[in-house]
């Protein structure tokens, strides 16, 4: 029974399968980790042989780095919805980050940052795909200015500390208990009001309806 069924997706196109092994691994990554990505895990998440693996990807950390990517890349589209007004945007990735749905996530970055001290291929993947998520926001940001939803602030600045914020309050994803207090429940907002000129309180709505 096994054989047939290994037999039966050996049939399956190469592109095909290679996105079934990266869609795998990145999974891996979000759940364990990246130094849970192995030929194996991912092999036994298929329900095939390491070597079939090993026939896509030659090499381990070729895997984890495009596994990375991934999965910074699925994140990204769902931080930042491409339709509606900026602000409303704006509050969206706000609240998809207060209700704890990126927390995976975050420790997925955490995780990188740390192995990519000891892998230059990485820390390229990194520095790539936080790039990226800097370009969506800014592009964000200043179509909220273009639209009058904020003010003419400083577009890069404002980017990088509301980046700063959220890598800070990430940091804390792994803490065993719950940080409830007000000045870290609302950082994220408070920051990114404070960067963005607008009104305190604008963008903790967000934050309350999911908490």
């Amino acid at each position: 029974m096994t054989s047939s069924a290994v037999s039966v997706r050996s049939r399956k196109r190469p592109e095909e399968r290679r996105e079934e092994i990266l869609s795998r691994a990145a999974d891996i990554a979000l759940e364990q980790g990246l130094e849970r990505i192995t030929l194996r895990a991912v092999a036994d998440r298929l329900g095939v042989r390491p070597g079939l693996i090993t026939h896509y990807y030659p090499a381990a950390e070729d895997l984890v780095i495009e596994a990375f990517a991934r999965a910074a890349v699925i994140e990204r589209e769902r931080f930042f919805p491409h339709d509606g007004e900026p602000v409303a945007r704006l509050a969206h990735f706000i609240r998809y980050i207060g209700s704890g749905a990126s927390a995976s996530l975050a420790r997925l970055w955490l995780n990188a940052r740390h192995l990519s001290r000891f892998s230059e291929p990485l820390r390229a993947a990194v520095e790539e795909q936080d790039g990226l998520d800097r370009e969506r926001l800014t592009a964000l940001i200043a179509e909220g200015i273009e639209w009058g939803d904020f003010p003419d602030v400083d577009v890069e600045t404002a980017c990088i500390r509301i980046f700063i914020a959220l890598d800070g309050a990430g940091s804390y994803v792994n803490s065993p208990a719950d940080v409830e207090h007000p000045a870290h429940k609302y950082f994220l907002a408070d920051v990114a009001e404070w960067a963005l000129g607008l009104a305190p309180g604008r963008l903790r709505i967000g934050v309350e309806e999911v908490r």
